[in-house]
């Protein structure tokens, strides 16, 4: 069975019992509450700063723009093809072999910032360095494309957002991930 271009990991059954959704639930919903409450921060921010502006054609242009890219590379790519779908197969492996530090620290455990193999560890962790990196620089762009600049990173984070919910929905109807939980 196929996904997209991608080969199907082995079926695992849906989590079922009250322990194992209650699991896969907290890991989920923790997971995208840290996505949510960035999305709410910025989306503060950029209205505030754009609602009594007018932008000129540079600005719009270079705004479209940004958009285009941040929404192929980190809401397609990066959450829709990656991070969504592992973060899900995490849950759901955690689901089924529940250990109790992870569980108390499910979300961190479903976002591959613990527990993990010692290469997406790495990975995950220098990403989160990168992303603090990313926002201090962009904490040194004038006001107004720090604010395009975020509505373009708040949009990435709802499409990852809504990626999230979904794979959650058919991991919940026992469809397989399109990547394991696991890989590096």
């Amino acid at each position: 069975m196929s996904y997209g271009n991608t080969l199907m990991t082995t079926l695992v059954p849906a989590p079922h019992t009250f322990g194992q959704i209650a699991v896969f639930s907290w890991g989920m919903l923790g997971a995208m509450v840290v996505v949510g409450e960035a999305i709410a921060r910025l989306g503060r921010f950029s209205h505030e700063t754009l609602k009594a502006r007018d932008l000129g054609a540079w600005e719009i242009g270079f705004f479209v723009s940004f958009l285009a890219f941040i929404l192929y590379t980190e809401g397609y790519r990066g959450f829709q093809k990656r991070f969504s779908p592992r973060t899900v197969a995490r849950a759901v492996h955690l689901a089924h072999h529940p250990r109790p530090v992870y569980v108390l620290l499910a979300p961190l455990y479903c976002m591959a910032l613990i527990g993990a193999p010692p290469r997406r560890l790495l990975a995950s962790w220098l990403l989160i360095a990168g992303i603090v990196v990313i926002v201090l620089l962009v904490r040194l762009l004038p006001p107004l494309y720090r604010a395009l600049v975020d509505v373009g990173v708040a949009s990435a984070l709802v499409w990852g957002l809504v990626s999230m919910v979904v794979y959650s929905v058919l991991a919940l109807r026992g469809r397989p991930m399109p990547v394991p939980a696991d890989a590096s």
